[in-house]
């Protein structure tokens, strides 16, 4: 049976990384999928879904005015049975884009895997994550750390000296240059000014000549 799955996290929690494996899963099973991210998200390129580690493939950018719903019938016409549709940044979802996959599952009788954040730099849910976390049928937490060592919950918006920002629109697309994975505990220290966080993260050696 078709299902709406929500797979949700803080940021670098590996979100593309699985999105990507869940695709690589059914292509190698010869099983055809399709991948949507929003086209406000271009830091690989319009129409690119790519991970921090260095994986990436081709996807369909969509904008926030987009029936989702009429896209996928259209592809299904064009191109045959589509078996997933996997949706990159779910967070930037409309209500309405939400319901419409919502759709895609129950009157196409295709699955549908988005991944996103929760909340923003303010601690506040997201548009597409609110409808998500109440329409889908299940919802997965990915797990990632703060560098305190507790599970990290919440998403810090930090400004050059590493002090968290307040104030501003609440989409800014940026990556670990502007954003760090922490607690709620630590959320609250550092959204009453109590200390600094380095924005940038070690990266992981890949091969033992690195």
């Amino acid at each position: 049976m078709a299902k709406l799955y929500f797979y949700y996290s803080a940021m670098n929690a590996g979100k593309t990384t699985t999105l990507l494996q869940s695709a690589h899963n059914y292509r190698e099973r010869g099983m055809r999928v399709a991948i949507l991210t929003p086209r406000l998200d271009h830091r690989s390129g319009s129409g690119v879904v790519a991970s921090r580690i260095g994986l990436r493939a081709d996807a369909t950018a969509f904008d926030r005015n987009d029936d989702l719903l009429a896209w996928a019938r259209h592809d299904i016409d064009a191109h045959g049975p589509l078996h997933c549709l996997l949706v990159d940044e779910a967070q930037f979802l409309s209500k309405a884009q939400a319901w419409q996959l919502s759709e895609v599952v129950d009157a196409l009788r295709v699955p549908v895997l988005c991944y996103g954040l929760r909340t923003d730099f303010r601690g506040e849910l997201f548009e597409g994550s609110q409808h998500l976390l109440a329409w889908a049928d299940e919802i997965i937490e990915i797990k990632t750390i703060c560098h305190s060592g507790s599970k990290a919950t919440m998403t810090v918006r930090v400004d050059d000296n590493g002090h968290a920002v307040q104030d501003g629109p609440q989409v800014e697309i940026g990556g670990n240059e502007r954003y760090v994975s922490v607690s709620r505990d630590e959320f609250k220290k550092v959204m009453r000014g109590e200390g600094r966080i380095d924005a940038a993260q070690a990266v992981l050696p890949l091969s033992s000549r690195e």
